[in-house]
């Protein structure tokens, strides 16, 4: 059917249509939509609509300007997770609006082959269905049997996106270990090896029993274990003779001990530093005391044991100081290699029997337990790390952490929010060297090759690795955040030169959370700036600094229970997205998100959030199906001048509103923007318009109808039309699904308007309200109005008339210059025009913006005032009852003395509540009175 509306070209402007364009005013258009909002029913068939037709598909050829995001790789191994909920809707959130606002937009997706995640999956699956493990197998099937399970199992996370609406080019999706990431992986590795910037060390790790591996520090969590703290004496039991004492919560540890630290200050310990004393255990072994710094002389005895193989903080003193580093523990957590009777043991049960060995010499001073202090484990085992020295591959960070500090500090990358900025350049200017090497068979293997005689071999992608007898590949693979930290120029092509690279990137911003800031976020920023310093350099910027790999860098906060409590198996308080996408919707889900997020702030959620968000996608469609029950429809309006007060306020606030939303979302505002449209498509427009457009859309356009009354009427209907248009297109981002269905119902057999309302263009000030001022006297009027109604709402209430019973009233409208607007104030209250019987029984007086306007009310026959009574008396008694009590309180002197102000102060505020209310009541009881004599009169 055409409308006449204003069509969109392909520049996204209006065009003027004719006078009606063949509009039929009046005319029912609900039944292009379904009778009720079903999410299940649409939002599968609708997704794949817009995937096959290309909307989410980048051209790197458009002439639009370009705006491009990379999605954060899941794990393969993953599930979608409320964090990768909410960075997905915000992602997606701001992907539609660019989209919209005439962008070419790249979202690039894709996951992380997640080398410890995926192999301990696939080893336990083995383990559990054939009884193996992956040495049972080699490397080469191994590997073979994780693709397997890859290909199997790995795109349950990507069916999830699509549940969720996520517009991404899957035309572009990419994965960690794909053909085109390993070759960016291989050079970006030679490039650094070839610099000086990789190199192979003893260094401490976080070590894995479990797993058998080093693992990154972000993998690993920390909780508060019950473990016992013992004080050790070294050196004579004779207190006479030379001994120090020390505590440690690992006893084990002390087999590896070779030194003792004190402060240099310390002058208990002055005439030691530089003496021995020997090891309880190991004749041949003499610890030396040390004077370091490090040693915090007012904590415990002031003496601290130094075991260099077995913890970070002693290794740096031990480099510093030259001290031996012997291992103690073999790679599964067993003692070894120590000549002494603990060798095989586990390191708990080590620590018991060694405990115990050492309370047989009298070493145990003092022995507290339990004793609760921080322990880390491993995230993906359980087990608690053992800190331990290790032959590794490292990462040289200092250059490298150095400009990826400069990129902020000068501006080339935006941290929002900028509170975060201090945590970013504590972490870069304090980085430590970058452990990238992991002892598994499920990654990218370094491309390192040892021969006979000892050479060392780097091959990048291009290279033939040596062959021959002796020569073989080191067994190592890289860390998983060596490739997820190459993502924003691999998954594009680097180290090519390709059409996404050079139109995409930089990509314009990244969203994750504030708690991986340091450990991806950095990686990324390292590897891109140094990428653009290499030789024909893809990634080259056009400026004197290295490029960055992305603008702006948004980071959220987390995802927590309604309680704010973060989300954890251990309280059972976490939500899978997935119950809510089937309960609620995905639109549900999205806004709940959505509305809640903004810069670096946590967002607390619960089944209430989403169901009321849920309650305002049906909202919508309700007011939807209503407005084109009622002839709605998309048109252009006639002049400001033709419009009524209510058009003209609920236009004005409309664009309000517009300009408010893209403010809030250029700054990444995503609850400021939300909140926004949410509070006027329910309020504002569903609560206020909505009920007025009742009143000035004709009941019967028949021929008897007034040619004022059927302009008024197709007038009300284009306004509608106007305001659902853009409500919809600008709630589309954070809430495709529903917005999509309905506005294709809107504009279904518009002119020049596009298909789908992902490719509409975004609303601007000449959509809304054309672009022209506000209209002070009209926004004054509804004003008046909105108090004039909320007053007379409450004071019928107070009467004890039912919402839903008519009542004659009678007030000036002229006064108060509310007179085009009495119909709809009539209307929205129940209040029916006087007759010639007219008796008021009720008044009250409004106070209006440029008037006080006396209501009254004949209430005769409706309200049943025996019943009323005894109501109003029981409400009596009870704040009679208050104010005794609170009477009571305040007069007691004692009282008054030993209570906080703050308790009194809320006293004194509830008994003026209650004498309020105590008024209020009698003088209504005296009403009933005087209308009950005039009933017996009568």
């Amino acid at each position: 059917m055409s409308t006449g509306a204003k069509g969109e070209d392909a520049t996204g402007t209006h065009q003027a249509a004719g006078a009606d364009g063949g509009q039929q005013v009046g005319v029912d258009r609900s039944g292009l939509l379904p009778s009720a909002w079903d999410p299940a029913a649409v939002e599968g068939d609708l997704y794949q609509e817009w995937v096959d037709a290309g909307y989410f598909t980048a051209d790197p050829t458009s002439p639009k300007p370009p705006f491009s995001i990379v999605l954060p790789p899941p794990n393969v191994t993953g599930q979608l997770h409320m964090g990768h909920a909410l960075d997905h809707t915000l992602m997606d959130h701001m992907a539609r609006r660019k989209r919209m606002q005439g962008y070419e937009v790249l979202w690039l997706p894709g996951s992380d082959h997640a080398g410890i995640a995926t192999q301990t999956k696939v080893e336990a699956n083995l383990k559990k269905t054939e009884g193996k493990d992956r040495f049972d197998y080699g490397r080469e099937e191994f590997i073979g049997r994780v693709w397997e399970w890859k290909d199997k199992y790995g795109s349950g996370i990507a069916s999830q996106m699509r549940a969720v609406g996520d517009s991404v080019d899957w035309s572009r999706e990419r994965f960690t270990l794909d053909e085109g990431l390993s070759r960016a992986v291989q050079t970006m590795f030679k490039a650094l090896y070839d610099r000086g910037l990789i190199y192979r060390a003893n260094r401490m790790v976080n070590w894995s029993p479990v797993l058998q591996t080093a693992i990154s520090d972000i993998e690993v969590t920390y909780s508060e274990d019950e473990g016992e703290l013992v004080s050790i004496r070294y050196g004579s039991l004779n207190d006479a003779e030379p001994h120090v004492v020390v505590a440690t919560t690992r006893v084990e540890t002390m087999l590896g001990d070779v030194a003792v630290a004190v402060h240099p200050d310390d002058e208990r310990y002055a005439n030691l530093v530089g003496t021995t004393l020997p090891h309880p255990f190991l004749p041949d072994r003499h610890m030396v005391i040390v004077a370091d710094d490090y040693v915090d002389p007012e904590f415990g005895t002031g003496a601290v044991k130094i075991t260099p193989a077995h913890d970070p903080n002693d290794f740096a003193l031990g480099q510093r100081h030259n001290l031996p580093m012997p291992t103690i523990m073999d790679t599964q957590g067993r003692i070894a290699d120590t000549g002494t009777q603990f060798d095989g043991m586990d390191r708990y049960e080590a620590r018991e029997k060694i405990r115990l060995a050492l309370e047989e010499q009298g070493r145990i001073v003092a022995r507290k337990h339990p004793y609760v202090h921080s322990v880390g484990h491993s995230e993906r085992s359980g087990e608690a790390v053992e800190p331990r020295l290790s032959l590794q591959w490292w990462v040289k960070v200092e250059e490298l952490a150095r400009m990826a500090g400069e990129a902020v500090r000068q501006g080339d990358t935006v941290i929002h929010p900028a509170s975060q900025e201090p945590r970013w350049f504590e972490w870069v200017d304090n980085m430590h060297d970058w452990t990238i090497s992991r002892q598994l068979w499920w990654g990218h293997r370094i491309p390192i090759w040892y021969g006979p005689d000892g050479e060392v071999v780097c091959c990048g992608p291009d290279d033939e690795p040596p062959q021959g007898e002796g020569w073989h590949q080191d067994e190592d693979v890289l860390d998983t955040w060596f490739s997820s930290g190459l993502w924003p120029f691999s998954t594009m092509g680097w180290p090519d030169h390709t059409e996404e690279l050079k139109r995409f990137y930089p990509t314009s911003v990244l969203v994750t959370g504030y708690d991986i800031l340091f450990f991806w976020v950095a990686r990324m920023m390292m590897f891109a700036t140094f990428a653009d310093t290499l030789e024909d350099s893809p990634l080259a910027g056009q400026g004197p600094r290295p490029q960055i790999p992305f603008r702006d860098v948004f980071l959220h906060g987390l995802v927590r229970d309604e309680k704010g409590r973060k989300m954890s198996k251990s309280l059972g308080n976490g939500i899978d997205p997935m119950d809510w996408v089937r309960d609620y919707g995905a639109d549900a889900l999205r806004f709940t998100l959505a509305r809640g997020a903004n810069p670096g702030v946590d967002l607390p959620v619960g089944e209430d959030s989403a169901q009321s968000s849920r309650n305002f996608a049906t909202k919508l469609f309700n007011a939807t199906k209503f407005a084109l029950l009622n002839g709605a429809h998309v048109g252009e309006l006639p002049d400001r001048a033709a419009l009524t007060d209510a058009d003209r306020w609920i236009l004005d606030r409309l664009e309000a509103v517009r300009a408010q939303v893209d403010d809030a979302l250029d700054r990444y505002e995503f609850s400021v923007a939300n909140e926004a449209l949410y509070r006027f498509a329910w309020g504002e427009f569903c609560d206020w318009y909505l009920e007025i457009a009742k009143v000035q859309i004709p009941r019967d356009w028949g021929e008897n109808l007034p040619e004022a009354q059927r302009v008024r009427g197709i007038t009300t209907q284009l306004v509608l039309g106007r305001v659902l248009d853009a409500v919809l297109r600008l709630l589309h981002p954070a809430m495709p699904f529903v917005t999509e269905v309905l506005w294709r119902a809107l504009v279904d057999g518009v002119p020049n308007y596009p298909e789908s309302l992902t490719i509409a263009t975004w609303p601007t000030a000449d959509m809304t309200n054309g672009g022209v001022e506000a209209d002070a006297t009209a926004a004054r009027r509804l004003k008046d109005v909105d108090q004039l109604v909320t007053q007379i709402r409450r004071f019928r209430s107070d009467q004890g008339v039912k919402p839903s019973q008519k009542v004659p009233a009678r007030m000036d409208f002229a006064a108060a210059d509310l007179a085009e607007l009495e119909p709809a104030v009539r209307s929205l209250v129940r209040l029916e025009t006087p007759g010639a019987e007219f008796a008021a029984t009720a008044s009250i007086e409004v106070r209006l913006s440029q008037a006080t306007i006396p209501v009254e009310l004949d209430t005769s026959g409706t309200v049943d005032l025996a019943a009323e009574r005894k109501r109003l008396e029981k409400d009596l008694a009870g704040a009679q009852k208050e104010l005794d009590n609170a009477a009571k309180k305040l007069n007691n002197e004692g009282f008054l003395a030993k209570a906080p102000e703050k308790v009194v102060e809320g006293i004194r505020r509830r008994q003026a509540v209650a004498r309020e209310e105590h008024e209020r009541i009698s003088a209504r009881l005296a009403q009933i009175g005087e209308q009950e004599q005039r009933r017996a009169g009568q």
